[in-house]
C-alpha cells in the first residue's frame, strides 16, 4: 500500500505546482485533464497523414508537452539534408520511422527516436526542370499507405517506394515532360487511389489532377480544371459548362488552373476536394479579353474519388487576375453555426478572405477578411461573389494591390484546435504594383519561360498607402488565431518576416509556429502568449508531433528557399539568410546541440568594367527583368539560393554566350534561352550585370575599380 500512497502524494503535489505556476487560460480545458495525460502511459502515436488525419486539421491529441512544461523542451536530435535549397515538407511518422522530403524530391527515412538515416532515395530529377518551375525545387512531403511511401517528383513523376528499404515498387510519369509542368505538392491517398496535381501556370500549361491505382500505378482518371480548345471537344460536361465562362483563345495561353497543393479526401461523404490555382497568364485581359469568370480558376472543386466526376464548386476569385490561387490548405471540421451542427470545409486562400463552406453541398456559409485586402470590400452573401473595389483592376505600375501575388496566406499550412475552436493562420502583408505589358510580344502567348501578362515588377515592393489594422508595418508576417464561427481574430502573435512556416496545434493547449526570423515558438492556444522558442536557423516548413517509447516529440523540417529566395529577392536579400536544410526534433529534457553553421569565407571577385553605353545598359536591365529576374532576383538581389550574378567570375563572363544561349550549364538548371534572346540581348544583360557588380564592389571595398 505504500507505493500507491506515495504516488497519490506526488500527483497532488504536481497538481498544486501546476495550478500555482500556470492557471488555466480562459476557456481552456481543466488542468486535471492535462495532468492525467502526463501520468498515463503514453502510447506510440504516429503522424501518418499529411494533416495528421483525413480532415487535415494538423491537431495532435498528445498533451505530454503542455503549457506548464513546454519551457523544458529541448533539441532531441537533428539531421542535415544533402542539399541547400528550400524545404517545405511535412514529415510523416509511421511505426517509429520518419519519412521526409528535401529539395529535388529526395526522400529520407529516419529513425524517429534519434534521427539516424535508415535509407535514402534520390529520384535523379533532371536539373534543367528548374527553369520550368516558379518557386524553387521544393517538395511538400510524401504519402504513406500499406507499406508504401509515395513521392511526387519535381519533373512530374509519381514513385511508389517500399517503406522498408526505399526500393522502387512502381513509377509513372504524370505530366508531359516537353511542357513546363512541375510537381511540388504532396500526394494524397483516397481509398485505393493516390491523387496528385501539378504546377506551371506561370509558364503556360493547362491544369489537371490525376488519380492512380495504388497497387499498380495505372492511371484511373484525370480531371482538367480549365477547358481546352473547343474544336477538340470537351472531356466532360463540367468542361463544356466552364468554357462558357471564357472568351477569346485562352487555350493558346494554356489557361492555368494547376492544382499544386490542396487535395483533401473525405471518406464520410466520399468526396475529394481540390484547390485550383491561378490563370495563365495572370492578366485576365489577355487570356480572356471578353471577360468571364474563367471556371474553375481560383476555385474549390468537389469530385467523386472513384471516377473524377465533378460534383460542385465554389469560386473564391471570379475572373482571377492577381495570382490569387485557391490552392492553400483546405481543412474539414464540425462547427456549431446558428445553433446547429454543420460539417464544414474551411480555407484561407491567397485573396485574403476566410471561407466556411458546407462540405457536402458547397454552400457558402460565411466569408470575411482575415488579411490586408484592398481589391474587394466584402463577399456578397446573396451571390457568393466578392464585391471588387473601383481600383481593383488598375494595373498602371502605381496602384498597389493587396494582397500581392504572394497572397495573404500562401503554402504554409494552418492548423485547427477543436477544443479552442480556433484556426491558426500564418498571415502575410506583401504589396505589389502590376503594370500592363509595354511590349507587344509580352501581350502574346508563348513568349519566354515566364509570361504572366504583366511587365516584370522590378525593384523592391511598393509602399502601402493607408495601411489597415491587421499588421502595423509592411512586408511582414503574423500568426493569427481566427474564430471561424464569429469570423474574427481572437488573438495575434508577434510581427515578423513574411516567411512563416506551417502551424501545429496540440491537446496540450499549444500552437507551434515559426516566429520572428529564426525561431520555432510555442504559443498558448487560447491567449497567444509566447511560452517557448528555440533557434532553428532559418525558414521552416510545417511542424508535427508524434510519440514513441513514452515520449512526445515536436519535429520540423527546414531550409530557406521557395518563392521568397527567387521572386522575393529584393526583400529576402537583405535578410542574409544562410541556408541550412535539416530536420529537427524536440522533446522534454532534450540536450542535443545543433552542428555549427557553415562558414562562408568567399570574397567577391573584382569585376571587369562595364563597357556598354547607357542605352545598352537600360536594354540589358529590361531584358534581364523579363527573363532572368524570377530566378536571379529583381535588381540582381537574390534570396541566397540561386547565384547572385554580380559575383560571377571572369570565366563565367567569358562563357556568357555559351551559358545563356548555348545551355552548357543545363544540368545545373540553367537552360538555354536561345529561343527568346539574341546574342545582342545576352551581351546587354552581361553589361548590366557588370555595371551592377561594379556598383556593389565599390560599396563594399574602399578603393575604386580601375576604369570606372
Amino acid at each position: 500500500m505504500r507505493y500507491p500512497f506515495l504516488l497519490l502524494l506526488a500527483l497532488l503535489a504536481a497538481c498544486d505546482r501546476e495550478q500555482a505556476a500556470a492557471p488555466a487560460s480562459p476557456g481552456a480545458p481543466e488542468i486535471a485533464a492535462v495532468i492525467e495525460a502526463q501520468v498515463a502511459p503514453l502510447p506510440d502515436t504516429d503522424w501518418a497523414l499529411h494533416g495528421n488525419d483525413y480532415r487535415e486539421q494538423r491537431f495532435s491529441p498528445l498533451a505530454q508537452i503542455n503549457r506548464d512544461n513546454v519551457q523544458e523542451l529541448g533539441l532531441a536530435w537533428s539531421f542535415d539534408m544533402y542539399t541547400q535549397r528550400g524545404v517545405e515538407a511535412t514529415p510523416l511518422v509511421v511505426d517509429g520511422v520518419m519519412y521526409v522530403t528535401g529539395s529535388w524530391s529526395m526522400v529520407y527515412a529516419l529513425d524517429a527516436r534519434n534521427g539516424e538515416l535508415k535509407w535514402f532515395f534520390d529520384p535523379q530529377v533532371d536539373r534543367s526542370f528548374l527553369a520550368k518551375g516558379c518557386c524553387d525545387a521544393v517538395n511538400r512531403g510524401v504519402a504513406y499507405t500499406d507499406g508504401k511511401v509515395i513521392v511526387a517528383t519535381y519533373d512530374g513523376r509519381l514513385v511508389a517506394l517500399s517503406a522498408a528499404d526505399g526500393a522502387v515498387l512502381w513509377e509513372v510519369q504524370t505530366t508531359d515532360r516537353e511542357q513546363s509542368y512541375t510537381i511540388t505538392g504532396a500526394p494524397r491517398i483516397a481509398g485505393d487511389k493516390v491523387v496528385i496535381g501539378n504546377g506551371g501556370a506561370e509558364l503556360g500549361v493547362r491544369g489537371y489532377v490525376s488519380a492512380y491505382d495504388l497497387a499498380s500505378g495505372a492511371m484511373v482518371w484525370r480531371f482538367y480544371t480549365v477547358p481546352g480548345n473547343p474544336e477538340d471537344g470537351f472531356e466532360n460536361a463540367a468542361m463544356e459548362r466552364a468554357a462558357k465562362t471564357w472568351t477569346g483563345e485562352w487555350w493558346q495561353w494554356g489557361g492555368g488552373g494547376t492544382v499544386w497543393d490542396a487535395i483533401v479526401y473525405n471518406p464520410e461523404l466520399d468526396l475529394l476536394y481540390i484547390g485550383v490555382g491561378n490563370g495563365s497568364p495572370w492578366n485576365a485581359r489577355l487570356r480572356s479579353p471578353g471577360g468571364g469568370d474563367n471556371l474553375y480558376l481560383a476555385s474549390i472543386v468537389a469530385l467523386r474519388p472513384d471516377t473524377g466526376e465533378y460534383v460542385w464548386h465554389y469560386q473564391t476569385t471570379p475572373g482571377e487576375t492577381w495570382d490569387y490561387t485557391a490552392t492553400q490548405h483546405i481543412m474539414l471540421a464540425e462547427l456549431e453555426i446558428d445553433g446547429k451542427p454543420r460539417k464544414v470545409l474551411m480555407q484561407a486562400p491567397k485573396n485574403g478572405f476566410f471561407y466556411v463552406l458546407d462540405r457536402q453541398s458547397g454552400e457558402l456559409i460565411s466569408a470575411e477578411q482575415y488579411g490586408q485586402v484592398n481589391w474587394a470590400s466584402h463577399v456578397d452573401m446573396a451571390t457568393g461573389r466578392p464585391v471588387e473595389t473601383p481600383n481593383a483592376r488598375v494595373f498602371d505600375g502605381k496602384n498597389v494591390s493587396l494582397p500581392s501575388n504572394a497572397g495573404a496566406h500562401n503554402w504554409p499550412p494552418m492548423a485547427y484546435n477543436p477544443d479552442a475552436g480556433l484556426v491558426y493562420i500564418p498571415v502575410m502583408v506583401f504589396p505589389v504594383a502590376f503594370l500592363e505589358p509595354t511590349e507587344e510580344k509580352d501581350s502574346k502567348p508563348g513568349q519566354g519561360y515566364w509570361n504572366v501578362g504583366f511587365d516584370r515588377m522590378a525593384g523592391s515592393p511598393p509602399k502601402i498607402p493607408n495601411l489597415g489594422e491587421i499588421l502595423d508595418s509592411q512586408f511582414l508576417g503574423q500568426l493569427v488565431a481566427w474564430d471561424p464561427v464569429k469570423q474574427e481574430a481572437r488573438w495575434k502573435g508577434p510581427v515578423g518576416r513574411p516567411v512563416l512556416g506551417g502551424v501545429l496545434s496540440t491537446a496540450g493547449g499549444l500552437v507551434f509556429s515559426v516566429a520572428r526570423a529564426d525561431q520555432l515558438a510555442a504559443f498558448d492556444a487560447y491567449t497567444g502568449e509566447e511560452l517557448w522558442s528555440s533557434y532553428t536557423g532559418n525558414a521552416a516548413a510545417a511542424p508535427i508531433s508524434y510519440a514513441i517509447d513514452g515520449e512526445q516529440y515536436i519535429a520540423i523540417a527546414q531550409g530557406f528557399g521557395g518563392g521568397y529566395a527567387a521572386e522575393g529577392g529584393p526583400v529576402a536579400h537583405d535578410w542574409k539568410i544562410r541556408n541550412m536544410s535539416r530536420v529537427m526534433a524536440f522533446k522534454l529534457g532534450g540536450k542535443a546541440e545543433l552542428p555549427p553553421p557553415r562558414v562562408d569565407n568567399r570574397e567577391m571577385p573584382r569585376p571587369a568594367p562595364a563597357t556598354a553605353d547607357a542605352a545598352t545598359l537600360e536594354r540589358g536591365e529590361s531584358v534581364y527583368h523579363r527573363h532572368c529576374g524570377y530566378c536571379h532576383g529583381d535588381g540582381l538581389r537574390t534570396g541566397g539560393v540561386t547565384p547572385d550574378l554580380r559575383w560571377s567570375s571572369g570565366q563565367t563572363h567569358e562563357m556568357w554566350q555559351d551559358i545563356v544561349l548555348g545551355g552548357v550549364l543545363r544540368e545545373r538548371g540553367m537552360v538555354s534561352f536561345s529561343a527568346y534572346l539574341t546574342p545582342d540581348d545576352a551581351e546587354a544583360i552581361r553589361q548590366y550585370v557588370l555595371a551592377e557588380a561594379n556598383r556593389l564592389y565599390l560599396e563594399t571595398h574602399p578603393e575604386p575599380v580601375a576604369g570606372n
